[in-house]
């Protein structure tokens, strides 16, 4: 194991119970017989604090290492596939609960993301997006996609609240519920995270801008038409 993935492990098993906990509060009520995906699932955080309330939940992420590491530590009514989540490989409508966590901002085109989801929630199910979001004036948000991508080349942009309303509208997906939360960031061990060696920190440190170190997060339960 890298130590970038034990870096993510020891963040995923710290904020947990907070996610756990708010995805319970968002998506309630959950029969306990749902069907539920995490598309883009990583080390498997959304689909473990999602485990307990579902039926089965099956994660798909395109790093074999990061699949491996969620496989390790799931529950039985987890199964994790290496996918891609803008060609996802199930048919339409197989999914109850479709979910993806902090994945939009790492995709050349977020657009085709939510069309998947979409296509494979069966109609009357829910998507849960959640997203780091990208600042109103778009001046400054260039200034922090550009630092983002020093720190991770996979950083693609960040998109606000507005873009990613309309992404989910564009399907035909109703919000049923929206939260926004301030995340406050230690740079230092985000940079850890993506693996930036030690030398490199203090230089990016001093490059960034102040959205870098308190960030807003969106989280988003949309309802597919139908059912």
């Amino acid at each position: 194991m890298t130590d970038t993935v034990a870096l993510r492990l020891a963040l995923q098993e710290e904020r947990g119970p907070e996610l756990a906990q708010r995805v319970a509060r968002l998506l309630a009520p959950l029969s306990g017989e749902e069907r539920a995906l995490d598309a883009g699932c990583g080390t498997g955080a959304l689909a473990i604090a999602l485990a307990p309330r579902v039926r089965e939940i099956v994660g798909v992420d395109a790093v074999e290492e990061y699949v491996a590491a969620a496989r390790e530590r799931a529950p039985e009514n987890c199964a994790f596939l290496v996918g891609d989540v803008t060609h996802l490989p199930f048919d339409y409508g197989e999914f109850d609960l479709v979910g993806c966590l902090r994945v939009l901002h790492h995709v050349h085109r977020p657009e085709l993301v939510v069309s998947e989801l979409a296509r494979v929630t069966r109609p009357g199910g829910r998507i849960l997006v959640v997203d780091q979001l990208g600042l109103v004036d778009p001046i400054r948000t260039i200034e922090l996609d550009r630092f983002e991508r020093q720190r991770d080349p996979t950083h693609e942009r960040l998109l606000p609240d507005g873009d990613i309303r309309a992404l989910l509208e564009a399907n035909d997906l109703v919000v049923a519920q929206n939260e926004i939360s301030s995340e406050r960031r230690d740079l230092d061990r985000y940079f850890a995270l993506a693996g930036v060696p030690e030398k490199e920190r203090e230089r990016l440190q001093r490059q960034a801008p102040t959205a870098a170190r308190e960030v807003e997060v969106g989280w988003y339960v949309a309802r597919k038409p139908g059912g």
